[in-house]
């Protein structure tokens, strides 16, 4: 799995998914349950993880639509 995105914003990561779940692309979320070790203020960012071999399409993707992430 690779890093494609990591954010505190809780609804990019949604929205991620769904554009790459639109095109076929396997996404996996990281770091959900770290808000019960943070008290869920939001301070531990959360990671958007894709397989290796389709991570030049995931990030194509999120370009597409305009989201801002580091590649």
């Amino acid at each position: 799995m690779e890093e494609l995105l990591r954010t505190n914003d809780i609804t990019l990561i949604p929205y991620a998914r769904s554009l790459l779940d639109a095109e076929g692309i396997d996404s996996f979320e990281f770091d959900v349950n770290m808000s019960v070790l943070e008290g869920s203020i939001g301070i531990l960012p959360r990671r958007l993880m894709v397989r290796r071999d389709q991570i030049d399409g995931a990030r194509r993707v999120l370009r597409q639509a305009g989201v801002q992430f580091e590649a």
